[in-house]
Parts: C-alpha cells; structure tokens; sequence
C-alpha cells in the first residue's frame, strides 16, 4: 500500500473513530433525557411532554457545539481542496448520525420499528420524522465521503450538482418541519401547549423521496479528476 494510500486510510479512520465516540456521547445524553422526562417508559417519546421544560438557549449552544466540533475535526483532516473538506464534513456528520441509533439500540433498545418517529434537531423549529429518514441520508453521505476521502483522484463537486445537492437538503429540511410547523400554524398563540401534546401523523414521504433523490444526484455529479 503506498504512503498516501495509507494516509488517507488513517484519516478515515481517526474521522470514524471521533464520530463514533461522540455518537455515544450524544445517545448518553438522549438516555439520560429520556429517563429524566418519561421515567414510566423511557421508549415512549410521544406526546412530546419534554417542551414543557424546555430550554431553547441551552439545545441551542448544545447543538451549535455539536455542528462547531464536526466542522474543527473535518477541516483539521482535509486541507486541501473545499470539496474534500466538505466530504470530511458529511462523512463525519453522518457516521455520527448513524451511530446515534445504533448506540440508542444498544443503551435502551430503541428504535423498536423502522418507522418509528424521533425529535431530529430543535432549530430553528423542532425536527419531526421517521428516524429510518435522517439514517438514511447519513448512510448516503458515509458512501459519498467516505468515496471522496478514499478516492486517489482530485475530485470536485461540480457547482450545478452542488444546486442539486443543496435544494434537496432545502426540501428535506421541509419535510422534517413540516409536522411541528402544520401543528404550530393551527395553534397560535399557545403553539408550544399544543405542541407539547404532538404524537405521530402523517409524514410527507413523497417529498422526502425527492429530496433523497436530488442529493444523491447531486452527489453522483461530482467531477473526477487526474490527481497531480
């Protein structure tokens, strides 16, 4: 194996490494929380009874922090090209994200369906959805960058397949909010009471096809070039 091969092998590995740790730091908390909030049966997660303590400036520094130690660890790992760098990014973010579940298994045996709903994120309006939907877009940026980071080719994500790339994350961002936001329109003033009493309905799979779809076409436009 030549050197950079090797190279670029320990770089994979120490990005998988970080984001694997820091997914069980993530399921810790979530454990945590949920024991906290729903102590008779910390695997029900609906009606979301958590809202009605809940602080936004603190998920709000959380989550930052979260996004904010992704982007250090993949800009320390790649710095050479933006397309690289953005490969580190998305290949760290989804490892994270799909270990996530799978240490949530392991801690507390959840997710117990496939189709089983989760509070994605909680910014700027609380995320709702499947949670077989974000495990698969992390699954698709784990083959991408992991495809990117590996590759002994430069490779450049073409400024159209990155529209693509980017209305489809737009589109799924819709469709994770879609549900909170329906509940929030018809409720106002007191959104966040009813809110707080939100259990599953109807997801817009339709739309989260589409916008799988467009980031993975977006993806599949990246140019690959002679390395020099």
């Amino acid at each position: 194996m030549k050197a950079s091969d090797s190279s670029r092998t320990w770089t994979l590995t120490l990005l998988t490494a970080f984001a694997v740790a820091m997914a069980l730091l993530e399921a810790a908390v979530v454990v945590y929380m949920r024991r906290l909030y729903y102590p008779e049966n910390p695997l029900e997660l609906f009606p979301l009874r958590f809202l009605n303590s809940y602080d936004p400036s603190l998920e709000l520094s959380r989550e930052v922090a979260t996004i904010v130690m992704i982007i250090t660890v993949a800009l320390l790992a790649e710095r050479s090209n933006l397309t690289r760098k953005f490969a580190a990014f998305v290949f760290v973010f989804g490892v994270w994200d799909l270990f996530y579940y799978v240490w949530l298994k392991v801690l507390m045996d959840w997710p117990r369906t496939w189709l089983e709903w989760d509070v994605l994120f909680l910014i700027p309006m609380i995320w709702l959805g499947p949670w077989v939907c974000p495990a698969s877009i992390a699954t698709l940026f784990i083959i991408w960058g992991g495809w990117v980071l590996r590759s002994r080719r430069q490779m450049t994500l073409t400024l159209r397949g990155l529209a693509i790339f980017v209305v489809g994350a737009v589109l799924g961002l819709i469709t994770f909010m879609q549900p909170a936001a329906a509940v929030m329109m018809e409720a106002e003033p007191d959104a966040l009471t009813a809110l707080s009493q939100y259990t599953p309905g109807q997801f817009w799979w339709w739309l989260f096809a589409v916008s799988f779809v467009m980031m993975a076409t977006g993806f599949a436009m990246t140019k690959r070039e002679v390395a020099t």
